[in-house]
């Protein structure tokens, strides 16, 4: 059994959080126009939007370098405006024995929590991940903003 982690980056944005959450449940084949840099690929299986049970792929850029990654939505919460994402395949499963993402947008506050177990306790945390979720945030918000 690894050592289980979380880490949490919580952002004030110049827009309301159902934008951030709109985006995120509705509209997310639109992420990677919005961020290209940080997105090159994107894709709902089986369906347009997400709902729970929806598989998604996406290719992203971290550190430089291409990263793909599976995931299933286990959960959409509309009050609270959040999403939970659990990996299912790719590369942070070759470190991670497990990987959620949450999503939350709340007001002026965007909120993504990492909860994960590490294959060994050498495994380093994955900042990476969270500073590059920061970054997708500031494009969105920039988007957003030019509306």
């Amino acid at each position: 059994m690894g050592v289980k982690g979380k880490l949490t980056a919580s952002m004030e944005v110049n827009c309301e959080g159902h934008l951030f959450h709109d985006i995120f449940h509705m509209n997310t084949h639109h992420v990677p126009n919005i961020t290209p840099k940080n997105i090159n690929y994107f894709k709902i299986h089986e369906d347009e939007t997400l709902k729970v049970g929806s598989v998604i792929s996406w290719k992203y850029i971290e550190d430089g370098k291409e990263m793909f990654a599976k995931e299933m939505i286990e959960a959409i919460d509309p009050h609270n405006k959040s999403i939970t994402w659990k990996v299912i395949e790719g590369d942070l499963l070759e470190l991670y024995n497990s990987f959620t993402i949450i999503s939350s947008c709340e007001h002026q506050w965007t909120t993504f929590e990492l909860v994960y177990e590490k294959n060994t306790e050498n495994t380093p945390e994955p900042l990476a991940l969270l500073a590059y979720f920061i970054d997708v945030t500031k494009d969105i918000e920039s988007h957003l903003l030019k509306k």
